[in-house]
């Protein structure tokens, strides 16, 4: 069995999440991290004991290393995937992929022309309960969808805002829709297909930041379902994120990983199976604590990363499938800022 050897730009919070999620899995070992703040990179290399490195340059000169992930500030993303992709190794990046469309078409060309793989990491779409709502939907269950949406009613305090980056356009790209919501965007496409159109606002209550900190959309799918996005980090104390989804012969909503409602005019003796199942959480949601989620969501989206190198299938979340939710949640800042529907 091939170990495959990882590197992980950035030495912040969330890189913590992916040295764990490296670490537990057999076919997998963490060699080396890098990062700025020397406190913080000294510390996760003892931890992991692993070697550190002072920049992305130096780390990815490392021949032993053949997968990095990315896991720094959001605007800082492409230029250590570029050079990882001239330095032929694959790449799995933390969400979102960038901060504008440009950026991710740089970092996709990169890749294909280098041929190595670019993912993206969307940990929420590993989540078991998830399974049966997509079954749900490629089985028609739901009849004529009439309406979905995903709402993420979050709460940071002033203290999370409090550093270089979060809550700037230049490294952040925007504030609660493309930093923390942007999970459920990417769910809420995942499921529904395409967006046809979309009408938003944005607006900032809680904090003193440049950037929203509550959005809203309501958007048509190109099926013709109808739908809303809410996202916010100024919901104290913060709530368990949603989504639902009701047609004609069906309705589901889901709390985080727990199904709240499932009924269907076809409802089954394996419903009432999925129901008690999903009936408790498997982890933390982040609600107001963004260390409070488990790593083996991560951990699952990794393993299928490695899984598509080796059998050279499409990785699932790719690098133009991550793209599809930066480019909604780009849509909304638009339509928002230009107070007129946006058009896909």
């Amino acid at each position: 069995m091939k170990i495959w050897k990882f590197g992980i730009i950035g030495a912040g919070l969330i890189a913590d999440f992916h040295a764990k999620a490296i670490e537990s899995l057999g076919n997998a070992r963490l060699v080396g991290v890098c990062g700025t703040n020397k406190e913080k990179l000294k510390n996760l290399a003892a931890k992991y004991d692993c070697r550190s490195y002072s920049s992305h340059s130096e780390l990815l000169a490392n021949d032993d290393i053949d997968i990095v992930t990315i896991a720094t500030p959001s605007g800082a993303h492409m230029e250590p995937a570029i050079e990882a992709a001239k330095r032929g190794k694959h790449v799995i990046c933390e969400k979102p992929l960038e901060i504008s469309l440009d950026r991710i078409d740089n970092m996709i060309e990169a890749h294909a022309s280098a041929g190595t793989r670019l993912g993206g990491i969307f940990n929420f779409r590993f989540s078991e309960s998830l399974k049966p709502l997509k079954s749900a939907l490629e089985n028609g269950r739901f009849g004529t969808i009439s309406f979905a949406a995903v709402y993420v009613p979050w709460w940071r305090g002033d203290d999370y805002y409090n550093d270089s980056w979060h809550g700037t356009w230049k490294l952040d790209g925007g504030g609660a829709l493309i930093n923390q919501s942007i999970h459920m965007v990417d769910l809420l496409q995942y499921l529904m297909g395409p967006v046809e159109s979309l009408q938003a606002y944005t607006a900032t209550h809680g904090h003193n930041i440049e950037v929203e900190d509550t959005a809203a959309a309501v958007l048509r799918f190109r099926n013709n379902s109808l739908g809303a996005i809410y996202g916010s980090t100024a919901s104290y104390p913060g709530q368990p994120r949603r989504i639902e989804i009701t047609g004609t012969k069906g309705t589901v909503v889901m709390a985080d990983d727990i199904i709240k409602v499932w009924e269907f005019a076809d409802n089954t003796k394996a419903d009432k199976e999925i129901i008690n199942k999903f009936s408790k959480a498997e982890g933390g949601g982040g609600a107001s604590d963004p260390g409070a989620i488990p790593f083996q969501p991560h951990a699952k989206n990794i393993s299928s990363f490695i899984e598509s190198i080796e059998t050279g299938q499409e990785f699932e979340i790719s690098g133009p499938e991550a793209r599809k939710a930066v480019e909604i949640v780009l849509a909304v800042y638009k339509s928002a800022g230009e107070m007129k529907p946006y058009i896909f």
